[in-house]
């Protein structure tokens, strides 16, 4: 009775679902979206608690969304949801693979059952339906072979029928030659970075498939100019630039840091941490890539939840190779030391938490909104 649309992959899940929220709006659609932010369609907006909730609450929400005239739902789907069977009884219409890097190994424990948890949603879809596959992400090669519904696929090294071309990155905006099958088209993005060129190209590929009007789909994803904690600016009366980003694994920060090292020759500053209670052979991983490819580092808490934050930052550690990072545990503090420490060009990143407003910190619950925090530091400071 609802559209049902599954976008799966390690990054660019949320990013893609607000541009096909965007896309499918402006085609006069009534469309919904479940995900890592929040459920929300028409006027309301529900707190998410996970990324795709479980299947008796999840009945219940399309009911609701049902019983308000919802078209389509965007669903964020997890590799938990899909190994818990919580999409069980779904008949998705179409599906969306972004990518796959290393991530939630504590569940999982392997890459190879990571893999097969999402490609569940692939294998199990009614060959009617159809899916959108990132022709440059070798799992995606590998997903082409088990789904039996119609592919489309897109990317920007291999051949696809998606593909960007003669991709130009600034500070402002993201620009490149679109290829579909029959046309070219001039496409010009708010959003920054060659991850949000894969993110264009997948829910391009999808609005395509689905049949909306190119004018229509064109218009709408290169007027979206920010999703919430994902590369997210803050205004800053200095003469630096802050961001705040969700990235949480080594893939997405190398990809934020690179996006970051386009819009500055000065030096580029992360606060970043690792959630408790989760993969932790990410740790070093991420420890590593942010002392190689930023200019200085500062190692903090994320949400250490019941474990003890040192042995996390600990972790952490062990990957750093050079003498350019420090540590303060007190995530506050640690923001306002990177932008104590921002001179004249300089980009500070905060990253790993996004939007959440929260710090999981053993039971509590902390109000603890990153962006918050950041503004707040500005004006004590006086920018």
């Amino acid at each position: 009775k609802i559209k049902v649309v599954g976008i799966t992959g390690t990054n660019g899940k949320t990013t893609v679902s607000y541009l096909l929220e965007a896309a499918l709006k402006e085609a006069r659609v009534q469309p919904s979206v479940i995900g890592t932010i929040n459920y929300r369609f028409k006027d309301k907006i529900i707190p998410s608690k996970n990324t795709t909730p479980g299947p008796i609450e999840l009945q219940s929400i399309l009911s609701d969304m049902l019983k308000e005239g919802i078209n389509y739902c965007l669903m964020e789907v997890s590799s938990h949801a899909l190994d818990q069977n919580r999409t069980e009884g779904i008949d998705f219409h179409s599906a969306i693979f972004t990518n796959l890097t290393q991530d939630h190994l504590d569940y999982h424990k392997t890459l190879g059952k990571y893999f097969l948890a999402k490609a569940k949603l692939f294998k199990d879809i009614n060959p009617n339906s159809f899916v959108v596959i990132n022709n440059d992400d070798k799992y995606g090669l590998r997903l082409k072979k088990l789904t039996k519904a119609k592919i489309i696929t897109y990317g920007i090294e291999n051949k696809a029928d998606v593909v960007a071309r003669d991709i130009k990155l600034d500070s402002l905006w993201t620009e490149f030659r679109l290829l579909i099958p029959g046309r070219e088209i001039k496409f010009r993005s708010q959003l920054l970075g060659k991850h949000n060129v894969y993110n264009l190209l997948a829910s391009f590929a999808w609005a395509f498939g689905a049949g909306i009007d190119i004018s229509i789909i064109k218009s709408s994803l290169g007027g979206l100019a920010f999703v919430p904690g994902r590369l997210q600016r803050i205004d800053c009366q200095g003469d630096f630039s802050v961001f705040v980003d969700y990235a949480h694994t080594e893939d997405a920060l190398k990809n934020i840091i690179q996006t970051l090292r386009l819009l500055s020759k000065k030096r580029i500053i992360v606060v970043f941490g690792c959630g408790g209670e989760r993969d932790k052979n990410k740790r070093p991983k991420m420890g590593r890539v942010v002392s190689q490819l930023s200019d200085y580092a500062i190692v903090t808490n994320d949400n250490p939840r019941w474990e003890d934050p040192d042995e996390i930052i600990n972790d952490i550690k062990r990957g750093i190779r050079k003498n350019n990072y420090c540590v303060i545990p007190e995530r506050r503090q640690a923001i306002r030391k990177s932008l104590s420490m921002a001179k004249a060009g300089d980009i500070v990143l905060v990253a790993g938490k996004g939007h959440e407003n929260y710090q999981i910190v053993k039971d509590k619950v902390i109000n603890f909104d990153d962006c918050q925090v950041i503004r707040e530091c500005l004006r004590l400071l006086n920018y």
